[in-house]
């Protein structure tokens, strides 16, 4: 048993589009990766998303699919020099795939230095990010490639991928294995499939019978053998982030002051920590308490200048005033809506009254024709239709339940009751 001593996740990871489990989304009979890879029009591109998820296991595909030279830099161990030497060799033959894993670990300066290649085709880049890219790829760079979001993977992907694994991996199938219980693998997991392959693994390997039986309990105590304090990389990384968003969230700044002391001591990103409560402040307190984004941000800058150890005081300042401040979703909610409507309806003609005039063409064609100046009405407001004639009406922001929100709903229902309804 077991002649290979490669982890059992290595070892099952597909080759071939058609077996690659989850991310239907993209890799489905419709989805666009899918289509890229089938055409052989494969752009250059960012995989976003957790642990586990496939990324690495697309980019290998591709260049399999593609038949194309296929190079592999760590944004961990890697430098400018590795960039341009991966060009040079690029550029002397086909277009090249560059895959670089933890993209968002590179500064501006390496991300720069894949631009110009990017950009005139000498190379196909394939970053895999955990982070949002938004903040941690340059935007020059983004501009460049298409964003690919990878989710994790739901409980039928991952039976689906234990059940392959026992019936297929060289090793495992000469066992005699039953899934009896999936709720602790699954759960442990988190929709991390390299974590799913590998605990199985584990609790196999631990399993001294003939025949092995999966149970919760085995999987729990196989766990338990196998857990680290925190992990940046991974493992324990999203499930204590986790806990520290809602804790704060959940107004609760005991649980989230301890779940920073865990991310502090595991040695985690202090900007990692700092964006995620600048998130935060915006997301799930918004306008019940428009301080929290200044002391967010304030704590954002005072972190990255001073460092550990004394950064840690400030965070729990934040992190604690953030817990302890009232909630809202309302302003996030706000654009999430907003967002699904410009989807749905598309580039909607702007009212006339309120198109920019800046030339004699353009006030001869009617724009800024009926604009009424709020500054020069009673109480600075005058009512007028602003949002596209198809849409009229729609109310996207809905006040909070919460003392500073229903100020705001008050002020709007004097300008806007009868219109929106507040």
């Amino acid at each position: 048993m077991f002649q290979d001593n490669s982890p059992l996740a290595e070892r099952m990871r597909p080759s071939k589009l058609s077996d690659l489990v989850g991310q239907h989304h993209l890799v489905g009979e419709n989805g666009v990766l899918r289509k890229a890879i089938t055409s052989g029009q494969v752009p250059s591109m960012i995989l976003w998303g957790p642990p586990g998820t496939g990324k690495t296991t697309i980019a290998n595909i591709i260049a399999n699919e593609v038949k194309r030279p296929f190079h592999t830099l760590s944004a961990i161990s890697s430098g400018v020099k590795e960039i341009r030497d991966v060009i040079q060799i690029a550029s002397r033959g086909n277009k090249a795939i560059l895959f670089i894993d933890e993209i968002h670990r590179f500064n501006k300066a390496q991300q720069d230095a894949l631009l110009g290649a990017v950009e005139k085709g000498i190379i196909i880049l394939i970053g895999a990010t955990t982070e949002n890219p938004s903040f941690e790829v340059n935007s020059a760079l983004i501009s460049r490639s298409q964003v690919y979001t990878l989710n994790a993977l739901t409980k039928e992907d991952l039976l689906q991928l234990a059940l392959k694994a026992i019936k297929e991996d060289v090793d495992l199938k000469e066992e005699e294995v039953e899934l009896k219980e999936t709720e602790a693998l699954f759960n442990l997991s988190g929709g991390d499939g390299r974590k799913l392959l590998n605990l199985l693994e584990l609790v196999i390997k631990n399993d001294e019978g003939k025949k092995k039986i999966i149970t919760d309990k085995k999987v729990t105590e196989a766990a338990q053998q196998k857990t680290v304090l925190y992990d940046k990389k991974g493992e324990m990384h999203y499930d204590i982030i986790s806990a520290f968003i809602k804790s704060i969230r959940g107004s609760d700044p005991n649980a989230a002051v301890y779940y920073l002391a865990r991310m502090i001591e595991g040695g985690e990103d202090v900007k990692f920590i700092a964006r995620r409560l600048a998130i935060l402040a915006s997301e799930d307190i918004g306008n019940a308490n428009p301080t929290a984004l200044v002391i967010a941000t304030n704590a954002f800058q005072a972190v990255n200048l001073i460092g550990y150890p004394e950064a840690g005081i400030i965070l729990s300042q934040c992190v604690t005033y953030l817990a302890s401040s009232p909630k809202s979703n309302a302003s996030y909610m706000a654009i999430n809506k907003a967002r699904s409507l410009v989807e749905k309806t598309g580039d909607l003609s702007i009212p006339m009254a309120i198109r920019s005039s800046p030339t004699k063409l353009t006030k001869d064609a009617g724009y800024g024709k009926g604009y009424k100046y709020a500054h020069d009405h009673p109480m600075n407001f005058a009512e007028m239709e602003l949002l596209p004639e198809e849409i009229k009406g729609t109310k996207l922001y809905d006040p909070g339940k919460n003392a500073r929100e229903e100020e705001i709903r008050k002020f709007l229902k004097t300008r806007w009751k009868e219109k929106y309804g507040y």
